[in-house]
């Protein structure tokens, strides 16, 4: 840089020597031109801090505002306007730079001046160097830039749309309706937060898109739609537009954003006006005010069969085929009936609604003809179905009354029509009157509940009644009450009639009419007992000798019988019993109210009496009686019907054992027996394949040789819960329930097995009883058993009962026959208990006669049962026959035996019965 020149005496100094102000420094030149750069056009002034000396250039009147003034006063405000300068610079460090704009009030306005100085210390003296320029220019642009500024801060600060401006991601300025946009208490909510967070998660790819083409400062984006995401967590629909721009220095995006929440909501419903207009059914016309249509929607083109360009000018009633007045139908109130036609010619059924509009007219014309036609269709319809149909108005007066109604109800339309409700005789099934309140179609009216299928009966006007099945609904759909009401309705009365028939058939016995077991149960229930005093009797009846009245002279017989003694126990029981068919020759009387079981016994009695009368059936006399079985229910008594009636049955059934015609009671010890006899008779079932049954045999001795000859084999059971059953009561349960031919084979097969293989020198006697002589496989039983045990047939005895033999003596002589061509012996057992003959006896092919031991038991104490043994033993010898007799028991009995001839003898002082192993 050119050293500046020597300032002199002269210089801005008003003729002063100056070059001891500058003193040994000379001016710095590097001072002074870093203080000249800083400024730009400007002049130099200076202060020797230790003189306090003050100097300046050429210029710096004019610049302080005092052109052309003497040194004096433009050293005065030279030193006025470097003042804060002067203090600053005595207290800072050298080479300290100092920067001070003063405000200067001249003729021509105010201007501002700019003092750049720094403290030189180049010489012996240290000065303060500086220069001064006008700056005025320059601080007008600035105040004008701080203007502009200000009014764009403004601007944005309040303007409606939100602005906001990210670096980096995040945001780092938000104006007050973006604060608001986002629902945020204040912009620190949103400051320092990436601008991605309020972003919906759709439109963030979007808009980094369109950002990352804003390459330089200025660029901006086209406005896009984005949703921006609130803190309340709602969506806000914008539309945005980012500008590329800086933010203190640094690249930053400005995005200006706009609320289109209502802008779109307008433009989607004038999307749906005008998509109604479009697909609306009805046709929707506009006229001017003189008729000429101006708008034809696709609805009118349909409905009408014309197109729009051929519509649109048209007078309207040119194109709808008929005249129409709009100003004349919106005199009418607006809404009209009329008859149009399309342009083929056909005829429209049309309601047009008519509104005024700017200049013209808006017509809706809505098609009916459909509905129309199905009105007409529908009356019809209603008009031949065979369910009665009537309308009830809102007010509860009949409307409308279809054919079938008046059929159905007796009357005629014309009568019932504007009155109220002609269903004024109502009752429920139970023949309860209803309260008109609680008609159906009151119901209906008044709540409007539907009702569906109540059954009601009505009486016509004639008396006669009807039942009915009814229905009513509302006719206001809008749910305004009191609504009108259809009522319809079905004739049911013959299928009640059926119903109730089918009913009775379902709990009565169609034979006699009485009570079935199902109503006599349900009658038996603790339920229907419970409101009954006293005692509650039930009467098992059992008919004695039926079977043979049935079997004997035909099913139609018996059926006579039994309805005739239906109605003599109907007769001959009190008011409120039940008198109840159970099914075959059993019936039940429940007697309420009983007072004790003598009451029940004379009930009983009584019917028997009565039962036991001659039945006159087709010329006969027949003759029945009854066994009857009785239980005795307290009140609180918890069995239910079918408990009851099975203890009543198992009381019939002692009667019986008892003899027939009888009456018996129910006792817990009865039930026991009878559940001891039902047990045994299941479990007999499966004893055989159990090896529960096993035979002991008894030892037949010679009397003549004293020798044993042959043995008894003898069946015994013993059951796993109750031990040793004696044979008198397995053996008739055996015989009673059918299980005797399977007891019998079992038993003849273990006998001729047993005694083939441990004794095969002694004679074998099995008992044969009378079922087993009615089964057809008897024969085929024996030579089976004997051809499997190896034994040969004349080594088996079977012994026949003699009243098995005359049960059916034909029958018997032909299966001994049958079992003597085996090879077989036969023995009849138990002689002289029966009623026999010996001439009977003689037509039988037997080997063996057996003395009762009834009779044995007499001898050495009886002088009458000797007599009858030696008559026996006579006879049977007479034709060739073995004697044996049974249950010998004393000495004496043996030897009265013995000297009277008989052949044979067993009992248990010959022997007990034991298994085989022992014999």
């Amino acid at each position: 840089m050119a050293t500046p020149p020597r300032i002199r005496g002269n210089v801005g100094s008003g003729g002063r020597d100056v070059s001891g102000l500058i003193g040994d420094a000379e001016f710095d030149h590097d001072v002074m031109a870093d203080l000249v750069l800083t400024v730009g056009a400007a002049v130099v002034w200076w202060l020797d801090l230790g003189a306090d000396r003050l100097g300046w250039m050429p210029g710096l009147d004019a610049v302080i505002g005092l052109p052309g003034a003497d040194a004096d006063a433009v050293h005065a405000r030279l030193a006025e306007l470097t003042a804060p300068l002067t203090v600053a610079a005595r207290a800072t460090a050298t080479w300290q730079d100092f920067e001070l704009e003063q405000p200067l009030q001249t003729p021509a306005g105010l201007r501002w001046l700019q003092f750049s100085a720094r403290v030189s210390t180049r010489g012996s003296a240290p000065a303060l160097v500086g220069v001064v320029a006008d700056v005025t220019r320059r601080h007008a642009q600035q105040q004008e830039l701080a203007d502009l500024a200000d009014r764009y801060r403004l601007l944005v600060e309040l303007s409606p749309d939100a602005i906001v401006v990210h670096e980096s991601g995040r945001l780092v300025y938000a104006n007050p309706a973006a604060v608001r946009f986002v629902r945020a208490g204040s912009d620190a909510e949103l400051l320092g937060r990436p601008i991605t967070d309020f972003v919906h998660p759709d439109s963030q790819q979007d808009m980094l898109q369109r950002i990352a083409k804003l390459t330089e400062p200025g660029a901006a984006s086209d406005p896009a739609d984005a949703v921006l995401v609130r803190f309340d967590g709602g969506t806000t629909d914008i539309e945005s537009v980012s500008v590329r721009t800086t933010w203190e220095g640094r690249p930053a995006f400005q995005v200006i954003m706009r609320d289109v929440t209502e802008q779109k909501a307008s433009a989607a419903a004038l999307s749906y006006q005008a998509a109604l207009v479009a697909h609306v059914s009805d046709a929707l016309i506009a006229t001017t005010s003189d008729g000429l249509v101006t708008s034809w929607n696709p609805s009118a083109e349909h409905i009408y069969r014309r197109r729009a360009a051929e519509a649109i000018g048209q007078p309207i009633g040119q194109v709808v085929g008929a005249p129409l007045d709009p100003a004349a139908a919106l005199e009418a109130g607006g809404v009209v009936q009329a008859e149009h036609r399309r342009s083929d010619g056909e005829a429209l059924v049309v309601r047009v609604s008519v509104a005024p509009m700017a200049g013209g007219y808006v017509l809706i014309c809505a098609d009916e003809t459909a509905r129309r036609r199905a009105e007409h269709h529908f009356t019809a319809v209603v008009a031949a179905i065979e369910e009665g149909v009537l309308v009830v108005g809102a007010t509860g007066l009949v409307e409308s009354v279809n054919p079938a109604a008046e059929r159905i109800l007796g009357v005629r339309a014309r009568d019932v029509i504007g009155k109220p409700t002609l269903l004024t005789n109502l009752h429920d099934e139970a023949g309860q009157p209803v309260p008109p309140g609680q008609f159906p179609s009151a119901i209906t009216r008044t709540t409007g509940r539907p009702q569906h299928g109540r059954i009601v009966g009505a009486r016509r006007p004639d008396g006669s009644r009807v039942w009915l099945s009814l229905s009513a609904r509302a006719l206001t759909p809008d749910g305004k009450l009191p609504s009108a009401t259809v009522v319809s309705f079905t004739d049911i009365t013959e299928r009640r009639m059926i119903d109730s028939r089918l009913e009775h058939d379902a709990t009565h016995d169609a034979l006699t009419g009485l009570c079935n077991r199902t109503v006599t149960i349900n009658r038996l229930s603790p339920a229907a007992r419970t409101h009954r005093s006293g005692l509650t009797a039930v009467l098992f009846i059992d008919l004695d000798k039926f079977k043979v009245i049935n079997d004997s002279l035909g099913h139609s017989t018996g059926d006579e019988v039994l309805r005739v003694v239906g109605s003599r126990l109907s007769r001959s029981t009190r008011r409120g019993d039940v008198v109840g068919r159970l099914g075959g020759d059993e019936f039940t009387v429940i007697a309420y109210g009983v007072a004790d079981a003598e009451e029940a016994t004379a009930l009983a009695d009584h019917i028997r009496a009565e039962l036991t009368r001659p039945i006159p059936v087709r010329g006969r006399q027949l003759h029945v009686d009854a066994s009857v079985g009785i239980v005795i229910a307290e009140p609180g008594d918890p069995r239910d019907g079918a408990d009851l009636l099975r203890d009543a049955d198992l009381a019939m059934y002692q009667a019986k054992t008892r003899g027939r015609g009888r009456v018996a009671f129910f006792d817990v010890e009865l039930r026991e027996r009878i559940q001891r006899r039902l047990q045994l008779e299941q479990d007999l079932r499966t004893a055989p394949l159990g090896g529960q049954l096993w035979l002991a045999y008894q030892p037949i001795v010679d009397l003549r040789t004293d020798r044993r000859t042959a043995v008894e084999g003898l069946l015994r059971w013993t059951h796993p819960r109750y031990g040793h059953i004696v044979p008198g009561e397995f053996i008739t349960l055996a015989e009673e329930s059918d299980l005797i031919n399977i007891v019998g084979a079992h038993m003849l097969h273990t006998a001729t097995r047993e005694i083939a293989a441990q004794a095969p020198d002694l004679q074998l006697t099995v008992n044969l009883s009378a079922r087993q002589l009615d089964d057809p496989w008897l024969v085929s039983a024996v030579r089976n058993a004997t051809h499997k045990a190896g034994l040969a047939p004349r080594s088996l005895c079977l012994e026949i009962t003699e009243s098995a033999l005359m049960r059916d003596p034909d029958l018997a002589a032909r299966t001994l026959a049958a079992l003597r061509d085996l090879g077989v012996r036969l023995a009849i057992d138990d002689f002289g208990t029966g009623h026999s003959s010996l001439a009977q006896l003689l037509t039988l092919p037997l080997d063996t006669l057996k003395i009762d031991r009834s009779f044995t038991a007499g001898l050495g104490v009886s002088g009458e049962a000797e007599a009858i043994v030696t008559s026996i033993i006579a006879m049977a010898h007479a034709v060739d026959l073995t004697v044996i007799a049974e249950g010998v028991e004393r000495v004496e009995q043996l030897e009265i035996l013995r000297a009277l001839g008989c052949d044979q003898a067993q009992g248990f002082h010959l022997g007990k019965p034991v298994p085989v192993a022992e014999l």
